[in-house]
């Protein structure tokens, strides 16, 4: 795979998660919002579990753990997140959840011991003026689904710096299968405990099929095929392009104000996402020099 076939394969997954928001937002119509995260990681367990094959025989117990541990963040970040979608727009929950890669250095400064970049304090300020001009528009109250999106971001944040260190001695593909399929279940529990609506119906069942398939399992697996071929550099510019998507795709199909104030706190927060990205690989790149 060339450079250039890498990129548009990474900018059309990221295509695919921004329009994630809508999909989620359609599905509560008919679903409670821990029977979407059963419906979308169940479907995606079995699709990656497939071409998994022979591989199952490499699992062990160990690996069942750090599976099941990484699949309850995952569960709790992705139903907060859904939680979120019911009350706010598309374009916010994009937007906040985007925000995780800000929130990844304090992860590693408060829960892993690693110093902070100065760059952190800018792009953290950057971060925070943006979400005030997001969700503060309407008077000094912050929308219930705003918050329930910024802690969800905080949750992914805490997944992928545990994620990363497991991945130095376990395999991707077997440790994303796992967590897709704890995710699913505890999904599954929470939402028959609750008695929430668990059939789909209509467009609902389109929309899980394409979390599932398409937003996860493609996803995921395009994902690790692609950074192979691409800087990380220019992998952390591609990503910051979700919210754009999904700020597009709320205006054109939900009608979704966007205003000036909207505007100004996509741009700030955007910002704060692709300095975080660039500062993470120089960071990386230093490393790896010191390291040779």
């Amino acid at each position: 795979m060339t450079t250039k076939r890498a990129e548009c394969l990474l900018l059309f997954v990221t295509f695919c998660w921004g329009s994630s928001y809508l999909f989620m937002k359609d599905g509560l119509t008919d679903l409670g919002a821990f029977a979407i995260v059963a419906w979308r990681f169940g479907i995606a367990f079995l699709a990656a579990g497939l071409l998994l094959g022979s591989g199952w025989k490499r699992v062990t117990w160990s690996m069942v753990r750090s599976g099941a541990l990484v699949g309850l963040m995952v569960f709790l970040a992705f139903s907060l997140l859904v939680k979120g979608v019911a009350y706010t727009t598309t374009t916010n929950a994009g937007f906040i959840t985007s925000m995780m890669v800000v929130f990844i250095p304090f992860v590693e400064r408060f829960v892993y011991g690693r110093p902070l970049r100065r760059s952190v304090w800018m792009t953290s300020a950057l971060s925070l003026l943006g979400i005030g001009c997001l969700t503060l528009s309407g008077g000094l109250s912050l929308n219930p689904g705003d918050v329930f999106c910024l802690t969800g971001a905080m949750l992914c944040a805490l997944q992928v710096s545990y994620a990363s260190r497991l991945l130095v001695h376990m395999d991707a593909v077997t440790l994303g299968v796992l967590q897709f399929g704890f995710t699913a279940f505890f999904g599954l529990l929470t939402a028959l405990y609750l008695g929430e609506p668990m059939m789909p119906h209509g467009t609902s069942w389109g929309g899980m099929m394409y979390l599932g398939l398409v937003c996860s399992a493609f996803g995921f697996l395009a994902q690790l095929q692609a950074q192979r071929f691409i800087a990380a550099e220019r992998v952390g510019i591609l990503f910051s392009l979700e919210p754009v998507f999904a700020a597009i795709i709320g205006v054109i199909c939900l009608h979704e104000s966007f205003g000036f104030s909207h505007l100004a706190g996509a741009a700030l927060v955007l910002m704060s996402v692709v300095l975080s990205g660039k500062s993470d690989s120089s960071a990386e790149k230093a490393d790896q020099t010191a390291k040779a």
